[in-house]
């Protein structure tokens, strides 16, 4: 056995148990958020009587935090480590979370969503950067396509238990579902913020000269295009199929809530069950092929979005094109899992991994936060038929897109061919914190 091949084992098992923890803080954090997120607006609607113009604002408030933490954070992960960075995420998470749950009045309300969105948001980049450096490129789309099926059961079971929890009629129910979640924060803070993750890969040092901050990723031609096409999958998908997709399936179709629940266990179910499947897949072809065929899958579920709408008069017919619609946006989903995390760290140099992982997840925020907008207004409107051809025409640009970036990546950053391998003298590296 070479040195060579000695390395990389002892690397692996060194990594292996950091990942592990780093996973586990992944559905951590996802229990917690599928715990609260449902019920935040009816809490300051209904439960704390502020109305509806007091909730909206809670929800831009939690979206404008990331926003004004994410440029930071990338700075801050390139320079002190994930580490760090998810620690101070994690507090201030917990911090918004216990504060939001005793809060009573909107000022209170308003400064908590703030801390609760900017720690949330702190979170995301870490995690992502910690998963990149506790695996390798044959093992990372893997190890990807995991985080999103646990992030998927994580929301699922914590949306399940936190309905057995909350009463509207009781105050204090709320006040405890928010106090567990600030707990579920700290649990990620002991579990994965105290891993010992690996180094970062070291770098050449003449490229540590180059621009940085998001300056860096807007140069990048090929990181550019990709939030491009990123945000659009996130505005046309996840930007929707919470919002503009559930106005439609009971305002227009007039779904009932349960079978709008059917619909959404049917989406995690499906993520669950193709998860391994689509990686499987994926490893053997390019990686803008992969999204090209979640854009293709994404204009069936469309068509069975207008197949809903057509026959809305005859309830059981209705009933399954909705489910149909969220299966195929689960499916969708499971091709992209191990796609744009991995290709983002293949596209990033190692000093600037998390900058561009902060960026992604700042493209990604900004487009969840105007998806519900557009997606409501079009359906509330009445006029649903241009919301369904917008969101068609939309994913037919998300398969073109994902096309012409292939011209854009290396062979490997596409999974098209081996990793590049370059050897330079050691007293010309060094390494990112």
């Amino acid at each position: 056995m070479t040195g060579t091949v000695k390395q990389q084992r002892q690397r692996r098992n060194r990594a292996g148990g950091p990942l592990r923890r780093v996973q586990i803080g992944n559905a951590l954090s996802a229990f917690g958020s599928g715990f609260t997120m449902p019920y935040m607006f009816v809490y300051v609607d209904q439960v704390r009587g502020l109305g509806s113009l007091a909730a909206g604002m809670v929800f831009t408030v939690f979206a404008l935090a990331a926003l004004a933490v994410l440029p930071f954070t990338g700075r801050g992960i390139d320079r002190y480590g994930p580490r760090p960075v998810l620690l101070v995420g994690a507090v201030l998470a917990s911090t918004g979370a216990f504060a939001f749950g005793h809060a009573t009045g909107a000022p209170l309300l308003l400064v908590s969503s703030f801390l609760f969105g900017a720690g949330v948001t702190t979170c995301q980049p870490a995690l992502a950067t910690m998963i990149v450096r506790c695996s390798t490129k044959a093992t990372r789309s893997r190890a990807f396509a995991l985080q999103f099926t646990l992030i998927n059961l994580g929301m699922g079971i914590g949306a399940l238990v936190g309905g057995q929890i909350v009463n509207v009629a009781d105050p204090s129910s709320l006040t405890r579902l928010f106090t567990i979640e600030a707990i579920t924060f700290l649990g990620l803070a002991a579990v994965t913020g105290t891993a010992r993750i690996p180094a970062a890969a070291p770098f050449l040092v003449q490229d540590a000269k180059g621009p940085s901050g998001l300056r860096a990723l807007v140069a990048d031609k090929a990181m550019f295009r990709l939030c491009l096409l990123a945000g659009l999958i996130f505005f046309t998908c996840y930007g929707q199929f919470e919002s503009g997709v559930a106005a439609f399936a009971t305002d227009t179709v007039h779904t009932a809530p349960s079978t709008l629940g059917l619909a959404i266990g049917a989406n995690a179910l499906t993520i669950v069950v193709l998860q391994m499947f689509m990686v499987k897949l994926t490893e053997r072809r390019r990686r803008t092929t992969a999204m090209a065929a979640a854009g293709v899958v994404w204009l069936g579920a469309w068509t069975m979005a207008l197949v809903a709408g057509l026959v809305r008069t005859e309830a059981l017919a209705a009933t399954v094109a909705i489910v149909a619609v969220y299966a195929l946006f689960g499916v969708g989903e499971s091709l992209l899992a191990p796609t744009l995390g991995p290709i983002v760290a293949d596209l990033a140099p190692a000093r600037l991994l998390g900058t561009y992982n902060s960026g992604y997840a700042l493209v990604k925020q900004v487009a969840i936060a105007v998806g519900p907008a557009v997606g409501v207004l079009l359906v509330g409107s009445g006029t649903w038929p241009i919301y369904l051809a917008a969101m068609a025409a939309c994913t037919l640009l998300i398969v073109t897109l994902a096309i012409r970036l292939r011209r854009h990546l290396t062979p490997a950053q596409d999974n098209a061919g081996p990793a590049e391998i370059v050897r330079v003298p050691v007293r010309e590296l060094q390494t990112a914190a």
